[in-house]
């Protein structure tokens, strides 16, 4: 069985950078591939000795693993990636791709530097404060940021976040497209999404059931979380759950 587990990042890179991760793939594993849900992050992945970018993504999608494999990522927190990468986010939306195809010589030396690291921890280390020195001179957009805080919970709504905020929905959805890769509420669908993603285990256990799941976070019903998890999945609540599970 494919393992994978979250690690918490520097303290100093904990405004930008959501988590670490590894992917180990066993020898004997017989899968061909991981289902990757959209999560409204950025990962910086380094890979077969090299550096990957994963996008901003709008749906499911297949990750092709190979028996043996590991891999470690860094995940960056919505709405920073656009001041790492330099370029709008929406760019890269549903985008998989090499780094350096995206940001040449910056990516080429941090892979040739990444291949010269002793293990895991200078492996991050290295990559987050390289993540850093990016956003140095001009960081996140403090509003979309704080916007992001703001989205995913039961009764958020867009147009009371950009009235909270002092701005227009349209200048909000323009500054988020630039820094998450699509609208605010799109990341408030994913966002609460993945909030159900973290109750599929209480629901595969009979601990609680999809009605009331739906209910707590602030669905309009079980058939608007249904529609919004196959939208999102390609697969029920159930199915998920079934699935995350297993």
């Amino acid at each position: 069985m494919t393992e994978y587990r979250e690690l918490a990042p520097s303290r100093d890179l904990y405004s930008l950078v959501a988590c670490r991760w590894v992917r180990e793939v066993p020898g004997e594993e017989t899968r061909d591939s991981t289902l990757i849900l959209p999560d409204g992050c950025v990962d910086l992945i380094w890979r077969n000795n090299e550096l990957i970018l994963a996008g901003t993504d709008r749906t499911a999608w297949r990750s092709p693993i190979a028996r043996g494999e590991r891999m470690l990522g860094l995940r960056l927190r919505p709405g920073v990636a656009g001041a790492v990468l330099g370029m709008p986010a929406s760019e890269v939306l549903d985008v998989h791709t090499r780094l350096e195809d995206l940001l040449g010589l910056w990516a080429s030396e941090l892979r040739e530097r990444l291949e010269e690291t002793d293990g895991d921890e200078e492996a991050f280390a290295l990559i987050e404060r390289s993540v850093g020195a990016r956003v140095q001179a001009s960081g996140p957009d403090p509003l979309v940021l704080a916007a992001t805080r703001r989205l995913g919970f039961p009764g958020s709504r867009v147009d009371e976040v950009a009235d909270a905020l002092g701005i227009s929905e349209r200048q909000l959805r323009r500054r988020f497209h630039d820094s998450v890769g699509y609208g605010p509420k799109t990341l408030d669908r994913v966002l609460r999404f993945r909030r159900l993603v973290a109750q599929t285990g209480a629901v595969a256990s009979g601990e609680s059931d999809l009605a009331r799941v739906a209910a707590d976070l602030g669905y309009a019903d079980q058939a608007h979380m249904t529609r919004d998890c196959v939208r999102l999945s390609g697969l029920t609540p159930a199915q998920l759950a079934e699935l995350w599970t297993s």
